[in-house]
């Protein structure tokens, strides 16, 4: 058939796309557990990082190894010892009616629209084997994005060990900033819950005056970008609340949880 034909032009050209298609499926397919293992990984470093507990240069793995993963009830704030965290998707559950719940309009702040009934915790011991710290996800609604992250909180199940934001899309320069480490720094060491057990934890409007009122539970705004720290300040309250980790940080304050002693004896 002679090169100029339109008959033979077409068939190379179907070729040419049945090649370039079963080159890119089997690069996909190929590359698909390598991808999985960056994205746990990637995970495993914002987890230790909201705790500030990633070091340069340091074995990622094998930092992890000090993070005990474990799922919680949110109705009960008790242990789900019968799910395995290793196994437990909370994002994949919460899009799932079986395995989730509808928040009510009045109670949906952080705007995620369903909650899983069941989420993940990270528990981090120290040497005495009593509990250091607790990390949870949080995600909630900002400007333009749902912004994904982690809270640290110390022991006591009340101050702010730290905070990150591995997935967002504010606006760059303004709301992105939520992923900037230098913000994530002035949550250390805030309270989150108040005098009547409430988290009262907020980002503000400007700086926060070391003397003012209550600056114990706030934390700098960023400039240019009101909606996404209110958002961020919304996700953080529900999420800390009596519909999400609430229950089950309530019963770390009360000592209901035994295989949690925080004195480590």
């Amino acid at each position: 058939m002679p090169n100029e034909t339109p008959q033979k032009m077409l068939i190379v050209a179907l070729l040419l796309c049945l090649v370039c298609s079963v080159l890119v499926s089997s690069a996909a397919v190929f590359l698909k557990p390598l991808q999985e293992r960056n994205k746990e990984l990637d995970m495993k470093k914002n987890i230790l990082a909201s705790a500030d507990l990633l070091q340069e240069g340091a074995d990622v793995e094998q930092l992890f190894q000090s993070v005990e993963p474990r799922v919680v009830e949110f109705a009960t704030g008790e242990y789900a010892d019968s799910i395995d965290p290793a196994t437990f998707e909370q994002r994949a559950a919460a899009k799932n009616p079986q395995t989730s719940t509808a928040i009510p309009r009045t109670q949906d702040i952080a705007r995620i629209g369903r909650r899983a009934k069941y989420g993940l915790v990270y528990l981090v011991r120290n040497e005495r084997g009593g509990l250091k710290y607790i990390i949870l996800p949080v995600h909630g609604k900002g400007l333009w994005s749902t912004m994904y992250g982690f809270i640290a909180l110390q022991d006591d199940a009340n101050t702010v060990a730290g905070i990150t934001f591995y997935q967002q899309g504010e606006t760059a320069g303004l709301g992105a900033e939520v992923s900037n480490p230098e913000w994530n720094a002035k949550w250390r060491q805030k309270q989150v819950y108040g005098e009547e057990g409430q988290p009262t934890l907020q980002v503000v409007k400007g700086t926060v005056e070391p003397t003012a009122p209550n600056a114990e539970h706030k934390v700098d705004g960023i400039a240019g970008a009101t909606l996404t720290s209110r958002g961020v300040t919304n996700l953080v309250r529900y999420w800390l609340g009596s519909h999400g980790y609430g229950p089950y940080l309530s019963r770390i304050r009360e000592g209901e949880l035994n295989d949690l002693n925080v004195e480590g004896g």
